[in-house]
């Protein structure tokens, strides 16, 4: 677990909250606060846990405000570490809660599944992408699926004004480690709240679900974000407050830093696929990643399997890779190894 650091006043209205998440080495979320007439308004609400809504009501007593006087929040996107707390927000204040509707519709599809169908599907992708026997069998004794948030009730598109008055907040849709991640200008103040888009030391996580969904491309999408936020005006006078780690400025050196993260591992996977064809989860366990595979939990192998997958699913889009095999176990190779005569 990361130590969990103190409320700040950050200035003009502005508090940074970190609300922890329990039993997860992430730590904690940022929540900010923002004062507006009317009430403040958040930008994300935290997990869902008892310890995480105590922070959150003790953060906002420090910032002068109880927390039935918040009249909305702005989420990031949909994950749990941002979006969790919003059904105890709404009915400990009525506050209305926003989103990108690329994400609000990821959890509608969600909601149309029943836990078991979710976890169901989950063992499916898993069979097909090679996973041993045992991990299938560690999963199928405890599922762990997604645990939808309350929905939102505002959809908040790319540039969209938020109806705050005294409150010039402009998202900005930067998919990729959702499909509606949203980031955050304070023109004003030149702020940019960055969620988990940028960050200033690890890459976000982004992610092809299904694992072998031959749709979309997340990964193309979020380098093609990560460029577009690099170019905004100034972006290097901005003060970049993300949802993890450290405040952070020279936002066109740190999006650049992860395009170039990306490209290399592309480079990387794109040999290894010439040597011939291999199922995601033979590519995925011969990967470098921030722990070894033997001691990656089954949760942590499957996120890997999944931002692996983003990867193909680019390389495909590039016309550097594409599927054989068969379609209950796929395989992917490079073109010009596939294009070889037997």
């Amino acid at each position: 677990m990361r130590e969990v650091p103190p409320v700040e006043d950050l200035g003009e209205g502005l508090w940074s909250i970190p609300v922890p998440v329990p039993h997860n080495p992430i730590g904690f979320t940022y929540v900010y606060a923002l004062s507006a007439p009317g009430g403040p308004v958040l930008i994300d609400t935290g997990w869902d846990h008892d310890d995480s809504w105590d922070a959150l009501v003790s953060g906002l007593k420090q910032a002068g405000h109880g927390v039935d006087e918040v009249q909305g929040a702005v989420l990031t996107h949909f994950h749990p570490d941002h979006s969790g707390l919003t059904g105890r927000l709404r009915e400990a204040s009525d506050a209305w809660v926003a989103m990108h509707p690329a994400d609000i519709e990821v959890l509608r599809r969600l909601e149309e599944r029943t836990p078991d169908e979710r976890g169901a599907s989950v063992l499916e992708q898993m069979t097909r992408a090679g996973f041993p026997e045992q991990d299938l069998e560690a999963f199928s004794a405890a599922p762990n699926v997604f645990q939808s948030p309350a929905l939102p009730d505002r959809a908040l598109g790319d540039g969209e004004r938020l109806d705050v008055p005294g409150l010039d907040l402009r998202p900005l849709w930067t998919p990729g480690h959702t499909p509606g991640h949203l980031c955050l200008h304070l023109a004003e103040r030149d702020l940019l709240f960055t969620g988990d888009h940028v960050l200033p030391r690890i890459t976000p996580h982004v992610g092809q679900f299904p694992l072998d969904s031959a749709d979309g491309d997340p990964l193309g999408d979020f380098i093609a974000s990560q460029a577009r936020i690099g170019r905004l005006p100034e972006a290097d006078r901005l003060l970049c407050l993300p949802s993890h780690e450290t405040r952070f400025s020279d936002l066109t050196a740190r999006t650049a830093e992860i395009i170039d993260h990306h490209e290399e591992r592309l480079d990387f996977m794109a040999r290894l696929l010439e040597q011939g064809p291999t199922t995601l989860w033979e590519l995925t366990s011969c990967l470098e990643w921030r722990r070894p595979w033997a001691d990656m939990r089954l949760l942590a192998r499957h996120m890997a399997a999944s931002e692996t997958a983003a990867h193909l699913r680019l390389l495909e889009e590039r016309g550097l890779a594409t599927r054989n095999g068969s379609v209950e176990l796929p395989r992917w190779v490079s073109v010009a190894q596939a294009q070889r005569p037997e």
